[in-house]
This record gives C-alpha cells, sequence and structure tokens, in this order.
C-alpha cells in the first residue's frame, strides 16, 4: 500500500553539499528531524522550494502540497494534536500568510507547536523585479501575525538562518506550545554561500523539560485535598502519553474525586469510569453546575477557561469552594485578544502544566500510580429512528456496528453526538477543537491526523458540519493524493445551524417570530452535493443519504475503501431541529 513517501519523488538529486542560503534552512530542518512542511506553493520562497527538493530529495522534511493555505497550517495542527510536535509550513508571501492568518489562530488558541515560514521580496530594493517583488515585500510582515505567535523573525543571512530556526524549534516545543514565525528573504536564499555554514549540535538548542511547579504550592494542593470530602478535577489540556493517561487516572481514584471533562480539548481521561458520570461536553448545562456547586475542593488542570465555568455555576453572590490551579498559559498571554479567558479565583496555583502537576501531586499524596482496573458504566449505540430518517444516533450505531474493536480517532465531532456511545479510553481517541472556532477548519485538521496516524492501526473519522466541510472542501485533495485513509461524515442539515439557534434565541428574547430563523441560513435551492464535491478531490463520495438504509450501506462500503487505503466522505442528510436553542441551554451568546 503507497502512502506518502512514496509520492513526489525527485530524480537526479546529488546529495552535494549546501551552496545557497536557503540550502542552509532546509539543512536545519532535517537536522531537526521534522518529517513533514505542508505549503502551498510561492515565487518569494522559490529558493527554499528548489532547497527541499533538490537539495534534500523532498524528504526530512517531505513537501506537504495543499491548495490553499489555510489548509497547510490545519494540516500541521492535526498532526500536532495527534504527535504533540510540530511540522514545517511554509506560506507564500504577505498574501499566502494573509490566507493562512485564521488557521494560525486557531493553532495558537489550541496551543499547538509549529513552524511556519513566509517569504518576502528581496528587502535590497534593486533585487527586486518591477511590480511584483515590490506588492510582495513587507518592512514587518511579522506584524501580521505577532499578536497570535509565540515569536517571530527575519533572518539577514544564512548563517542567521542557523540561529532563527534553532531557536523557533526550541519556543515553539516550549509550554505553553504555539505557533512561530521566520521570513525568509528572497534574496538571502538565492544568495550563493561564500563559504560552508556549519549546523551546530542541536541538543544542546533542545527545549527545556516541563517546569515543576513550586514545592510549598503543591504541599498546599496536597493537603487541601486529602482534607477534601468532596473533590471535582477539571481535566483539561494534556499531554497524549499512556503513563500521563495513567497518572491521572490514579490520582483521581486515589481522591475518590469526581471528573469532568469538555469538548475543546481533546480525550483525557476514559469517559465510561464510574468517576466520570456527565459526558464530555460543548456547554455548561444544569449537570455540570450541580456536581461543582457540590464540590468542597476544585482541582483544575488546565482547564480552558476556569473563569467562565466558575462564574456560570455561582451566582449572585456565591463564593465557588477552594480552587487550585495547575497552568503555565499565563505566560503568552498578551493585550491583543482575549484568548486568556475570564480572569479566575484561585486559591493555590500549581505553574506547570497539568502532566507535571500530576505527578507531583501523587507523590506528595503518596498516591498508587498503577490504577486498578475500573467496572466501566457501559452503553450500546442504539439507532433512533422510527420513520427512516438519519439522526446522529443512527450514524453513531452503524458506525459501531461496522468499525467493530478496531480503535478510533475522532478528529471532530459534531453537536448532540451521543457521547457515550463511545466512550475515550486512550489519548487518541478524540483530538479536540480548533481552539480558535475558525471556520472551515476541520477538513485540514482532519487530514493532518491522518497524516500523523498513518500505518497506526487505527480508522481516522472527522464528524463534520456542511458548512465547515464545504468551506474546507480543498483540503480533502491533500489526503487523496497522499493516499490517506479516512473517514469524514458530514452532519449536513443544510443549514448554518449554530447561528440557526443564535436566531431563535434573538427571536425568543425580543419575542419575535421564531419561524423566520432559518432566513439566510439555509444552503438549499440547489442543495450542495458533498459527496460530489469530494470525488471532484480523489475521494470516494458516499450520498446525499436521506435514509436509514442508506445509511447502513454506505457506511459499511466506507468502512471498506478506509481499511484499503482510501478516503472516503458520506453526505449524511440529518433531521433538523433536534437541538435546544442557546437560551434553553443557558448559553445564550455561547459560540
Amino acid at each position: 500500500m503507497s502512502g506518502p513517501r512514496d509520492i513526489e519523488r525527485p530524480t537526479g538529486v546529488k546529495n552535494a553539499p549546501a551552496g545557497w542560503g536557503s540550502d542552509v534552512a532546509a539543512d536545519m530542518l532535517r537536522a531537526l528531524g521534522i518529517p513533514y512542511i505542508s505549503l502551498n506553493p510561492g515565487a518569494s520562497y522559490r529558493g527554499f522550494h528548489d532547497s527541499l527538493v533538490n537539495h534534500l530529495g523532498n524528504r526530512d522534511p517531505q513537501m506537504i502540497l495543499c491548495l490553499h493555505e489555510e489548509h497547510a497550517v490545519a494540516v500541521a495542527h492535526g498532526y500536532a494534536k495527534v504527535t504533540g510536535k510540530p511540522m514545517a509550513v511554509a506560506l507564500h508571501s504577505n498574501v499566502g500568510l494573509m490566507h493562512g492568518l485564521m488557521a494560525i489562530y486557531n493553532a495558537w488558541c489550541d496551543r499547538a507547536p509549529m513552524i511556519i515560514f513566509g517569504a518576502t521580496g528581496p528587502v535590497d530594493s534593486p533585487k527586486r523585479r518591477p511590480w511584483i517583488d515590490w506588492i510582495h515585500t513587507s518592512k514587518d510582515q511579522g506584524a501580521l501575525l505577532r499578536n497570535y505567535t509565540k515569536w517571530d523573525d527575519q533572518p539577514w543571512s544564512a548563517e542567521a538562518s542557523v540561529e532563527s530556526i534553532a531557536r523557533a524549534a526550541q519556543i515553539t516545543q516550549t509550554a505553553p506550545h504555539g505557533p512561530v514565525y521566520i521570513c525568509l528573504d528572497a534574496g538571502m536564499q538565492e544568495t550563493a554561500l561564500a563559504k560552508p555554514v556549519a549546523i551546530p549540535d542541536l541538543k544542546r538548542f533542545a527545549p527545556p523539560p516541563p517546569s515543576r511547579p513550586n514545592a510549598e504550592a503543591v504541599a498546599d494542593a496536597a493537603r487541601l485535598l486529602a482534607a477534601s470530602k468532596r473533590p471535582v478535577m477539571l481535566m483539561g489540556r494534556a499531554g497524549k502519553s499512556t503513563d500521563a493517561w495513567k497518572a491521572r487516572v490514579a490520582l483521581a481514584e486515589h481522591l475518590h474525586a469526581t471528573v469532568l471533562t469538555d469538548l475543546k480539548t481533546g480525550a483525557v481521561f476514559p469517559t465510561d469510569h464510574p468517576l466520570h458520570p456527565i459526558g464530555a461536553f460543548n456547554q455548561i448545562g444544569k449537570e455540570v453546575r450541580e456536581v461543582l456547586s457540590q464540590a468542597d475542593v476544585i482541582l483544575s488542570l488546565d482547564w480552558v477557561d476556569l473563569g467562565g465555568i466558575l462564574s456560570r455555576t455561582f451566582r449572585d453572590g456565591a463564593q465557588p469552594p477552594k480552587v487550585i490551579h495547575a497552568s503555565v498559559d499565563q505566560h503568552i498571554h498578551n493585550g491583543w485578544g482575549m484568548d486568556h479567558l475570564a480572569l479566575p479565583p484561585t486559591d493555590v496555583r500549581l505553574l506547570s502544566d497539568a502532566d507535571t502537576a500530576v505527578d507531583c501531586l501523587l507523590d506528595a499524596l503518596g498516591a498508587d500510580r498503577n490504577p486498578a482496573p475500573y467496572k466501566p458504566v457501559t452503553a450500546n449505540p442504539k439507532a433512533s429512528s422510527t420513520d427512516g430518517k438519519v439522526r446522529l444516533a443512527d450514524v453513531s450505531a452503524v458506525l459501531r456496528q461496522e468499525i467493530g474493536d478496531t480503535p478510533v480517532s475522532f478528529t471532530s465531532l459534531p453537536r448532540g453526538w451521543p457521547m457515550k456511545d463511545w466512550p475515550f479510553h486512550q489519548p487518541l481517541d478524540y483530538l479536540g477543537k480548533d481552539g480558535g472556532g475558525g471556520l472551515g477548519s476541520g477538513p485540514g485538521l482532519t487530514v493532518g491526523a491522518a497524516l500523523a496516524l498513518k500505518d497506526s492501526g487505527r480508522i481516522v473519522v472527522g464528524g463534520l458540519g456542511d458548512g465547515d466541510t464545504t468551506m474546507g472542501m480543498g483540503a480533502l485533495w491533500t489526503a487523496a493524493h497522499y493516499r490517506l485513509p479516512v473517514l469524514i461524515f458530514v452532519n449536513n442539515n443544510q443549514s448554518y445551524y449554530n447561528d440557526e439557534l443564535h436566531q431563535e434565541g434573538m427571536a425568543l428574547e425580543r419575542n419575535r417570530p421564531v419561524e423566520n430563523k432559518w432566513i439566510g441560513q439555509r444552503a438549499i435551492d440547489p442543495a450542495i452535493d458533498i459527496a460530489k464535491l469530494a470525488e471532484a478531490q480523489g475521494w470516494k463520495g458516499y450520498g446525499p443519504i436521506e435514509s436509514t438504509d442508506q445509511l447502513a450501506k454506505a457506511l459499511k462500503a466506507a468502512i471498506a475503501d478506509v481499511r484499503a487505503g482510501k478516503p472516503a466522505l458520506l453526505d449524511v442528510r440529518t433531521v433538523v431541529g433536534t437541538e435546544r436553542t442557546l437560551l434553553e441551554a443557558g448559553n445564550d451568546r455561547a459560540h
């Protein structure tokens, strides 16, 4: 079965020493062990492109060609979600960078590592070609994204690019993670080297180990938790290792703590564990508030928006219980955006990532690090249709039947998905949301995850909305081109339905006709044939699927396609109108 490494192999590559400025940048990526660089081509980095192909042989890193800059960034983001490691990305000049900005913002909010290369026309103006090099040259290109990257630089020589790239790799892999940006001057790329440029031993420039929290703060947290009768653990951002997963389970069991997880971050705890009474959630509902209101200590492990969940629970002057918060996120908060979210009240701050905090607390509490097998709270996926029309419960039930015991990595799940039907047992079972709420990100993230999970034995499944899919449709071509097996099912309600809920909420609040919520929202007349759009990108497309009988046949065929190494998409026309309004859910201003 062919894969990415079999695609686009150059001929006549002589493996000669670096001879040009851009060769040095390419050599640095190889020395850092970067496996892939996703890109959409551009003349501003034509020298760098040539170095990747004719100097390195398009291997280590290998190019992953994308049809849009947003997709190139999203692919690297999806890869980072699986591996926790950075890919490289190349974006053309200022205009390509502008195309990629929304996806970069997603990666920033999701704290995903990646090394982004941009380029500018020659800074030395006599070297610029008429017109095109002038409009594609910026004095400070990093200003376009400086507010949502950890660091940026524009090295002016091949020698300077060595330090720049080494620093970028170090910064992006130091928690809290985030994208970094390096702008390669076209003139520097295309300058012949007067002498060899040495690549240092990059082990001496590796990122530091995770910082450990203050010992006194750990002792204070341990005393609060040991004395607690009703502790609640809010598990947010955490690593993907199985050892860290087991450690989180061990801490929860030692404390007999109730565990809550949400869908913004990936799988961090077994969701069918008796200590996890509520499925991973999208919204802060009544059940969540009841659990938190009964707690006497809350342990937040890098929970995204701790201040928000506390303020939604403890209202009208009610005070939350003792709060312990483990996070290093404050290190990258700035004044431009509000991704730092609400300021939470805390009694003990552990200035470390979640996994390090858990490790320290296990030691301080003298807890057993090897949790015993637990008796899961089981649920059997059941179809819900009585009229032959398709609902998400039907998709869940048929998918479980066809996939069987093969492990699945969900890259995304639609609102209304029956969470208890698919318990998370491992860190890669679910990868989390896109971070910044950007549009059209789902296809690219799914392709990036499929690239990282190629030959893993897992089936990569993206449960996407129709709007998200059509906006990011071009990303699917990359999966077909590089022979990446992946399944996407589109929850196609033929509407921007999240916004229908917002409009319904507005109408109810203002005593206006709810019946008009669909206007300016429905993608009908003509209906979009998403299956054919997928086929145009080289995928197997199934649909539109409008009945449970069609669903069963199509999913069976699509799973067979994926097992055979092909990407497949199902356009599933689901029933509209089963979700609660945002006002009824108690979340009238939430996304």
